[in-house]
């Protein structure tokens, strides 16, 4: 059992780990129109900057416990950690559009490892406070998902507007966070814990597909919910304002929608009215996008935000033991991230394609109603998922 005082530093380091996650990606989307327009780049093919890294976090999550076993838990973090130091750095030079990707490709990597590990990290150190740790690190993550969306701009402006600039000094703290992570003491994992993951469990599969649909969302919106309301009428700052609400209402909801779980339980009530109120956002968006838009940002970033904290701490809850917890949140994070990619690409090709963000919005409010649905059928079960 780790020591009480102790507890406090396998803290920070994971408050760190999680803040540095989602910069890499959210950062994009207040450039995007500039990037695509200086780099003379289609709406489709400028949203791979962040489609690949979310296929990538899918793809390589599998990979996650096997770099575990052989680095240990611990190294393996700190080893993901210098990795995004080392693409955020590269895009310094991202004014060539094979860095960009590149670089994108390379952070798709470092977040695919980090993700499934600090689940089980969390399992391993704060097994009595999962819920409690678990919303901290759901709110980390939006805390550095905020950032990179509402912060980036900004800098950007204050660095002479070099877009590139404002992409790479979201190193910095990956460099604080990959130093705190070399200075906790490894734990290398037994080789016999390395079996695959639960791919034939029922369970896991509704949970992973739940996964799916609540980050395509997501990753659509981060992408292109600023273009929508500039395409509506509205200028850039104004679209920069309500996906800047979007993001910030997500601060206290990652946090508080699973405190609340934790308090009254019901989680699958929960998750179902997170899916329900999306939808009637993505709708309003769609059909209505000059109806009361910084409201209807503000409700669709605590759906959206309070239903992604939630499938983080399933694996928590779900699986027995911490490389258990590990595998069943790569499983999630393999088949959602896997598909959740396509969202972006395949709305800015129905832009390009329609002339217009009405019918690819439209679908997006599908897609919520579809994981409303799937939360039902994910009441609390007693029998924990164990990995052969």
């Amino acid at each position: 059992m780790v020591k009480y005082s102790s507890r406090w530093f396998l803290f920070l380091a994971l408050v760190l780990a999680a803040i540095n996650l989602r910069p890499a990606i959210t950062s994009f989307a207040p450039l995007i129109e500039r990037i695509a327009s200086d780099l003379s780049l289609s709406r489709g093919f400028v949203s791979l900057v962040t489609a690949l890294p979310v296929l990538l976090m899918g793809l390589l999550a599998p990979l996650a416990p096997r770099l575990a076993v052989r680095l240990g838990l611990e190294r393996a973090i700190a080893f993901c950690m210098a990795t995004l130091f080392t693409a955020l750095g590269l895009r310094l030079f991202s004014h060539q559009e094979w860095i960009l990707i590149g670089t994108a490709g390379v952070v798709g990597i470092a977040v695919a490892v980090a993700g499934p590990l600090l689940s089980g990290y969390i399992k391993r150190y704060f097994f009595d406070q999962m819920g409690k740790i678990g919303a901290w690190y759901a709110l980390s993550m939006a805390v550095g998902g905020t950032l990179g969306a509402v912060v980036t701009a900004p800098v950007t402006d204050h660095l002479a507007g070099d877009w590139s600039l404002g992409l790479s000094v979201w190193a910095l703290p990956t460099l604080v966070a990959c130093a705190v992570w070399l200075c906790l003491p490894n734990q290398p994992e037994s080789v016999r814990k390395a079996a695959g993951l639960p791919w034939r469990s029922r369970r896991a599969w509704l949970i992973s597909l739940f996964f799916t649909l609540q980050a395509g969302l997501f990753y659509a919106l981060v992408t292109w919910l600023v273009a929508r309301y500039h395409e509506a009428g509205f200028s850039v700052g104004e679209g920069n304002t309500f996906f800047s609400a979007f993001m910030l209402i997500g601060l206290p909801s990652s946090f508080a929608i699973p405190w609340l779980v934790q308090r009254f339980g019901n989680r699958h009530i929960w998750m179902a009215t997170c899916g329900l109120v999306a939808a009637c956002g993505l709708a309003l968006i769609a059909w209505l996008p000059n109806w009361s838009p910084l409201l209807v940002c503000m409700v669709l970033g605590i759906a959206l935000n309070g239903s992604f904290s939630l499938s983080l701490v399933l694996p928590m809850y779900e699986a027995a033991t911490p490389m258990d917890v590990s595998r069943l949140t790569a499983m999630m994070l393999c088949t959602g991230y896997g598909l959740a990619c396509l969202s972006p690409v395949l709305v800015g090709i129905g832009r390009d394609i329609g002339g217009s963000y009405l019918v690819p919005f439209a679908v997006l409010a599908l897609l919520a109603i579809c994981m409303s649905l799937l939360a039902l059928c994910l009441r609390p079960n007693p029998v924990l998922i164990e990995t052969k």
